[in-house]
């Protein structure tokens, strides 16, 4: 009895001296061979002495018997280790998306979620239904299912609109239908003006330390180089973007003629046998569902391309919910950040540049056309469209077809 318990000492010494330099492998293979070299008996006598399961030990000497061992790659056995938590629970994934859905923020269609109710709060109420989970875990499948914690934000302007959540479902019902159809779905909107020449831009980019890029003190515009009104079409099924970065006044004119350009560059390249398009934008600016200038200028375009042309318009006050500012114009801010935009080829290239993990791809263009405000459209003119309105909310919902099919 003295003598095992010796030698049990002496294995557990040599084992401590070795563990912290073996992987999980190593470890399997140095008590195989440690309890052979003791006998019958061995495996037992190692087992005690490092906590090492019989089991691990017995599959150690056969890999060591087995000649084909030594050309063996991998430290673990293929499908190896501990499985995750989501695979061994196979609704835990359901049951939390459940959990944390009806307190979401965030208008119904968007895939920007994100929750209120803390993960120690979420992992107790799991257990409670019998799945056995941390709230680190917790966290960690929250970020797979695209939610994150997140502060107040000032984003609604005045009042909500009573049927804010209705015309979200039906932008989010109407996008859907014509997607699976094969047919394009766009969200369209106007970016900052931005300064041109050698001011200050948002963000920090990498510089030597101590040698900052300078730019002026005062963002007084430069008459010579003026601003620019980049005007964005994000294609919602395909994730791509293109950007027209107009040099005159934002206008209804030079917003259609950008979803013009988009069109006959990347559109009609992605979409085969289009018999529609739907258009989702704000309800303001050069898009806005009272402008006439705008619906009469897709009138033009809906019977140039031949096709009809859905408008769906976001309720007032929500702009920010338009799938092309997350989307698109978000990351290129980021792509452009500290950077002075010297140019107008500056904003270009930068806009052209913007990539993402998920795959988006921009194009960008220079549009040096002149776009007059102020232009007016007659009540003969409007009264000469093809448009008709939806049942539900006509002046939000509306559809341009051709004037000669």
């Amino acid at each position: 009895m003295k003598n095992s318990l010796k030698e049990q000492e002496t294995i557990a010494r040599k084992y401590q001296s070795l563990v912290d330099c073996l992987t999980e492998k190593g470890k399997r293979l140095w008590a195989a061979a440690e309890s052979l070299s003791y006998g019958h008996g061995g495996i037992l006598l190692v087992s005690q002495a490092t906590n090492l399961a019989r089991s691990t030990i017995h599959r150690g000497i056969k890999e060591i018997q087995n000649e084909n061992t030594s050309q063996r790659k991998g430290i673990r056995k293929s499908g190896g280790g501990r499985k995750k938590v989501s695979v061994n629970q196979e609704k835990l994934i359901n049951a939390l998306d459940a959990l944390v859905e009806p307190t979401s923020r965030g208008d119904p269609e968007s895939s920007l979620r994100w929750t209120c109710k803390s993960t120690r709060n979420l992992a107790s109420e799991l257990k409670r239904q019998g799945y056995k989970i941390g709230y680190r875990t917790t966290a960690s499948l929250l970020h797979e299912l695209e939610y994150s914690l997140q502060s107040n934000k000032k984003t609604l302007e005045g009042t909500s609109h009573a049927d804010r959540n209705a015309q979200f479902c039906y932008i989010n019902d109407s996008v859907i239908k014509l997607q699976r159809a094969g047919q394009p779905t766009i969200s369209v909107d106007t970016k900052k003006k931005e300064n041109i020449g050698n001011y200050k831009n948002n963000g920090q980019e990498l510089c030597k330390k101590g040698k900052p890029i300078e730019v002026k003190g005062h963002d007084f515009i430069d008459k010579r180089l003026g601003k620019v009104a980049p005007y964005g079409v994000y294609d919602i099924g395909k994730n791509t973007g293109w950007v027209s970065v107009g040099v005159s006044a934002d206008t209804a004119e030079f917003a259609v003629n950008s979803i013009r350009t988009w069109w006959y560059t990347m559109g009609i390249r992605s979409y085969l046998s289009i018999k529609e398009l739907l258009i989702t934008a704000d309800c303001g600016g050069s898009n806005g569902y009272r402008v006439r200038l705008w619906k009469y200028e897709l009138q033009r375009l809906s019977d140039e391309i031949g096709f009809s042309i859905h408008v769906r318009h976001f309720p007032p006050g929500t702009s920010k919910w338009n799938k092309i500012e997350h989307r698109l114009f978000s990351y290129i801010s980021k792509n452009w950040r500290g950077r002075p935009l010297l140019t107008r080829e500056t904003v270009v290239n930068l806009i052209a540049s913007t990539r993402t993990n998920t795959g988006l791809e921009v194009k960008a263009v220079l549009d040096e056309n002149e776009y007059k405000a102020g232009r007016e459209i007659s009540d003969d003119e409007i009264a000469a469209l093809n448009i008709h309105g939806d049942e539900f909310h006509p002046e939000w919902n509306y559809t341009i077809r051709p004037r000669i099919p």
